[in-house]
């Protein structure tokens, strides 16, 4: 193994795992007071800081936006240390994916990272994208040019299930009413979610999840980072950029809108790294827990493409030990 994908899995993969937990602890101090904005620039302003300490030479594929829109992890930002032979690497964040869950008080908002080699992430500049995603045991049965129906009972057959018993999750959302009617008439059984839908994809590849397909229109960027977990645990995903914006229609002479990106499009190679903290409880991580003492626990989950290895880390932190803790919040003003 080089040295590049020794750093890479062993080493990294604990590095990152510092940069989510401290954007999930940062964010989670907003859970249920009713501001988005708050909770997303706390984990914005968490991950980068702890991304300073790391050393990587890394270029932010998908981030918060173009440079003049955020001022952190931004699109084309060069973050790490740098130093002479450090990995040269893609990473797409989501410093929180779920604000309105966290803001809410409700379940599955998470943080998260997925990183490779440089040029091996998928990069657009359209914010949506169709989706469907399956467990290991469907790889190869999804096609997103084929109906819906005909998907589900593929699906349905690759796994040894009757399609009444197939558990079919889609965000809730007006634009996905033709799909849930589908769903219903063709007899699935449908677990609705409001938010966080890079889980909901990831959820298809864990056994114990009670979930089989995602289905769905989302974002394209938590899209990419779907596609780094799942990857890694043998899955398939399957996306087609949508343009909903006039902005995003004039690009589309620049965009393949058409085309079916498959899970090599969305993710190139093995060296994938996908690392992620619960920031509320959800079906795959538990969420921040706020302990006596100013101690916070966190659970986390770092998946490494190579070795197809799944780690949880559960951590208890000392928060009167933590610096760069109290650093975001003499930014944020708390």
């Amino acid at each position: 193994m080089n040295g590049v994908n020794y750093q890479m899995g062993r080493n990294l993969g604990l590095s990152l795992t510092r940069v989510t937990e401290n954007a999930a602890m940062a964010s989670a101090k907003w859970m249920g007071r009713g501001d988005k904005e708050s909770a997303d620039q706390a984990a914005v302003n968490g991950m980068r800081l702890m991304f300073d300490t790391i050393d990587i030479d890394g270029i932010v594929v998908i981030g918060e936006g173009e440079k003049d829109e955020a001022p952190m992890l931004y699109i084309g930002e060069q973050i790490g240390k740098a130093s002479e032979g450090a990995p040269q690497l893609d990473i797409a964040v989501d410093p929180l994916d779920g604000t309105t869950s966290t803001a809410k008080g409700l379940a599955n908002a998470i943080s998260v990272i997925a990183v490779a080699p440089r040029g091996h992430l998928f990069h657009t500049k359209v914010f949506y994208m169709e989706k469907i995603a399956v467990g290991p045991k469907a790889k190869g049965t999804i096609d997103l040019e084929r109906p819906l129906k005909e998907n589900l009972v593929n699906v349905a057959k690759a796994i040894g299930k009757n399609i009444e018993d197939l558990t079919v999750t889609i965000q809730e959302r007006d634009r996905h009413d033709q799909k849930i009617k589908e769903c219903r008439e063709l007899g699935c059984r449908i677990k609705l979610f409001r938010d966080g839908d890079v889980g909901a994809a990831i959820a298809t590849c864990i056994d114990d999840s009670g979930i089989d397909v995602m289905v769905g229109t989302g974002g394209a960027p938590e899209g990419v980072l779907a596609a780094a977990a799942i990857k890694c645990l043998g899955g398939e995903i399957q996306g087609r950029l949508v343009p909903f914006t006039e902005e995003e229609k004039k690009r589309a002479k620049n965009e393949e809108f058409t085309r079916v990106l498959g899970l090599e499009d969305l993710v190139k190679g093995e060296s994938v790294l996908f690392v992620a903290t619960g920031v509320s409880d959800g079906d795959l991580l538990q969420g921040v827990r706020y302990l006596p003492n100013n101690m916070v626990k966190t659970h986390s989950v770092v998946i490494r493409g190579e070795t197809g290895t799944i780690r949880f880390i559960e951590a208890v932190h000392n928060m009167s030990k933590k610096p760069i803790y109290a650093q975001i919040y003499g930014e944020l003003g708390e």
